[in-house]
């Protein structure tokens, strides 16, 4: 494939090497959407993981916003990048940049809790996996991390990344006598990529995987962040904090310098009026955010005083190209209100599909204040930062109420 055209495609990838002879009709292929000129994987992990164990994509990298840039000055690890089987996508600054062309994608596909996970099911099928990098001792101490959180997980070898990968062919002789079908390889950015590139014909394992700094992670030797900056998507913040001397140049220089191509490739592909669109988005989005965040606060604390329940109202939208997303608002009904709507539809002050009633007995006293001047809507703004919805738009309509508009709508 080649990782500077821009394509998104859904059509199965031919077998080859040790898949020849399969019916593909059978197997697992994933869809590839274009970010910056290279085909990522659009897939969430479940789906991802049946296609690496199923299917024929063989050679596995990670792409974060650090790989991004390395590609872009590096030549030799921009032409390992080209000639991986999947690309699949690692943090917040890869998802920032598909936005900015109007691309989503289902899922961040990070390798410290993808590759997991993918042995997870691994061990559910029998099939082993050698542990190939790191500093000596980390890749045994990952080994025996692993085996502890995957019961039947077959440990097939280990082997450090120094002086264990001095003899690139006695290492490979290793990987190759251990039977393993899964080799994670763990030696950094660009190293563990041109490695993979350089010996992957000569290697036995189905399924090979660069992992980065996984081994560290998995032996203790690095901490991970909360899991709310995980959630948050901030885990760069963390180790930017750990390791300020060694990251700050990657973190913080190179995020800006990651961000300033990913505008000036949205410029170029998805036009001007586009990207400054979502650039006000963000702006206003953000500003107001911090301007009214003690209403927010004072509003959720009303809620919760008023009626048993969560704060916040989710609820699944349709918003651009038919894209499902969550919406957030304010919560004005009882907790019970999805179940009560069929015995009030009657009640409905319009006609169609959409049900409207002025004097809806399922909202709550704060609710009906909060609805007369639309501060319940007030947490969508936060959609508008995700880049699900747009300050200036049509409202996402539910997914019932989609599914009955007529052909024409």
């Amino acid at each position: 494939m080649n990782a500077l055209t821009d394509f998104t495609t859904d059509a199965p990838v031919q077998a080859a090497g040790p898949f020849a002879g399969y019916d593909m009709s059978m197997i697992e292929t994933l869809v590839r959407k274009s970010v910056l000129g290279q085909p990522l994987v659009d897939a969430d992990t479940e789906t991802a993981i049946a296609a690496l164990l199923d299917g024929s994509d063989r050679c596995v990298y990670f792409l974060n916003a650090h790989c991004a840039n390395l590609q872009n000055r590096d030549r030799a690890y921009a032409a390992a990048l080209a000639r991986a089987d999947a690309l699949l996508p690692d943090g917040i600054g890869v998802d920032m940049a598909a936005r900015m062309t109007g691309t989503r994608l289902s899922e961040n596909l990070n390798g410290t809790d993808f590759t997991p996970a993918l042995l997870q099911e691994a061990a559910a099928r029998g099939l082993s996996v050698f542990l190939f990098g790191a500093s000596p001792g980390t890749a045994q101490a990952a080994a025996a991390k692993l085996s502890s959180d995957i019961p039947g997980l077959q440990i097939a070898g280990t082997r450090d990344g120094y002086e264990g990968a001095a003899d690139s062919q006695a290492a490979i002789a290793e990987i190759n006598a251990s039977g393993a079908d899964i080799l994670l390889v763990a030696m950094g950015v660009p190293m563990q990529e041109l490695w993979i590139d350089r010996h992957l014909d000569d290697l036995s394992p189905r399924l090979v995987l660069g992992v980065g700094a996984l081994f560290d992670f998995l032996a203790g030797n690095v901490s991970r962040a909360p899991s709310l900056l995980r959630r948050a998507r901030l885990e760069w913040v963390w180790r930017l904090a750990q390791e300020p001397r060694r990251l700050a140049k990657r973190y913080l220089l190179g995020n800006a310098s990651f961000l300033i191509r990913a505008g000036r490739h949205a410029l170029h592909h998805a036009g001007r009026d586009a990207v400054l669109k979502r650039g006000f988005d963000i702006a206003f989005s953000a500003a107001l955010i911090a301007l009214i965040s003690p209403i927010l606060l004072l509003v959720a604390a009303l809620i919760q005083i008023d009626s048993p329940g969560p704060f916040l109202f989710r609820q699944v939208r349709i918003g651009k190209n038919g894209k499902p997303f969550t919406i957030y608002k304010f919560r004005t009904m009882f907790t019970d209100a999805e179940a009560r709507l069929a015995a009030i539809r009657a009640l409905s002050d319009r006609e169609g599909i959409c049900f409207k009633a002025r004097n809806d007995p399922r909202v709550t006293r704060v609710g009906r204040i909060l609805r007369r001047y639309s501060i319940d809507e007030l947490p969508q703004i936060f959609n508008v930062l995700f880049g699900q919805m747009s300050l200036v738009g049509p409202r996402p309509a539910l997914a019932c109420e989609v599914d009955a508009y007529p052909a024409r709508a």
